[in-house]
């Protein structure tokens, strides 16, 4: 309607002027509802053609779309294994901070397992001791047959008849002794690290009976209760909405056909429905190069393109301002305008002076637009809540 209304300036007024005043013709006498096509054929038509002319301009070289919203994304709250919940720490709604405990499951085989470990590197430790205590024993046993050879050494008759006897005697001696040493230094030392490591997994596992909070945040929707089963695999026990989601970027849909269009570091303003009356100066800072209603998982299935609706260009965009998202609420949807801005093209001089007419042109009615966006910020409440049906 406001495109109409500007195009009739130049069109359907003019051609009205010149049968009023030109011509002599009045409203109700040469001009009359019968006779209002013929009279002002050309300022009509002139009109249709040029209000379609500017609609098109406008929403190609400045996109508009109602598809997009402000999202966030959301932690589940879920442990690692399947357990039965204990206690639970927190309510239906309620704030947290990073590692605040949510829930706890129960954990007698989890403590059972970490008593055995621990109860096993307690073993080893006395049968540690009692290897150095028999490494002390070989040594002694070492010097007696040492001592034993030397006398025998004195007295061949003595020695002949221990050596005829028993001539190994030393050697088996020390051999003991580097069994013993090798148990005190090498076996038992491993045993007891393969302990530790049996204590450590041990206690991770009881570790994961204990659920925080990652974020800090809010948790939602959090219906656990003692006595539950809780499987990770099957769904989560509530949701962690951590705190600022959602008041970074604005996620926004454009058609397809403003593909070309649409580029990093073009000037943009949002209305939100959570803030009524506002506008806020918005900059694309990225846009997608696929669509994803075209994605598709390779299967059985032949893929038919005529049943994938049309998707959109998905763009991000950031407020000009450190807090211009801070009064949105968190996945809130929103009207986005981008302008085309030509004036370093402009403002060349490879540019022709029709060309940067044309493109003058292309960048001025982008406030046509602009007061489009005002315009449906101010009756998006009487919108919503009067003709919406409240």
């Amino acid at each position: 309607m406001l495109e109409l209304m500007l195009c009739s300036l130049f069109t359907l007024v003019p051609d009205y002027l010149y049968r009023r005043y030109v011509q002599g013709k009045r409203i109700g006498k040469e001009i009359t509802l019968f006779s209002v096509w013929y009279e002002l054929r050309w300022g009509i038509t002139g009109c249709l053609m040029l209000t379609i002319g500017l609609i098109t301009t406008i929403f190609y070289f400045h996109p508009s779309t109602t598809s997009a919203l402000l999202f966030f994304r959301t932690v589940p709250i879920a442990s690692e294994g399947v357990g039965r919940v204990a206690t639970v720490n927190v309510g239906y709604s309620e704030a947290v901070t990073k590692g605040t405990v949510l829930f706890t499951l129960d954990s007698s085989k989890q403590e059972a397992a970490v008593q055995t470990a621990k109860l096993k590197i307690a073993q080893v430790d006395a049968s540690l001791v009692a290897a150095k205590v028999d490494v002390v024993k070989a040594e002694a046993q070492l010097a007696q047959a040492k001592a034993d050879y030397k006398q025998a050494k004195d007295e061949l008759d003595v020695k002949s008849e221990l050596q005829r006897r028993n001539p190994g005697i030393v050697p088996a001696a020390a051999a003991a002794k580097e069994a013993e040493e090798t148990n005190v230094t090498t076996l038992l030392p491993a045993e007891r690290a393969s302990a530790e490591a049996a204590l450590e997994q041990a206690q991770v596992e009881l570790d994961k009976t204990v659920i925080r909070a990652g974020v800090d945040g809010r948790v939602e929707q959090f219906f656990l209760r003692p006595g539950d089963i809780v499987n990770p695999l099957m769904r989560p026990a509530g949701v962690l909405i951590p705190t600022g989601a959602g008041q970074r970027s604005l996620q926004a849909g454009f058609g397809q056909i403003e593909a070309q269009v649409l580029k990093p570091g073009m000037i943009a303003e949002a209305a939100c429905v959570s803030v009524p009356w506002t506008i806020i100066p918005m900059v694309i800072t990225s846009v997608q190069d696929y669509i994803a209603a075209g994605q598709f998982r390779g299967g059985e299935q032949l893929v038919d393109p005529s049943i994938a609706r049309p998707g959109t260009i998905l763009t991000f965009l950031q407020p000009m301002a450190k807090d211009g998202l801070d009064a949105v609420t968190a996945g809130s949807s929103c009207i986005v305008n981008a302008y085309t801005s030509n004036h370093e093209e402009i403002q060349s001089k490879d540019t022709g002076a029709f060309r940067g007419f044309v493109l003058h042109a292309i960048d001025t009615v982008g406030l046509v637009h602009a007061m489009l966006l005002r315009i449906q910020a101010l009756m998006l409440p009487i919108q919503t809540l009067v003709l919406g049906g409240h």
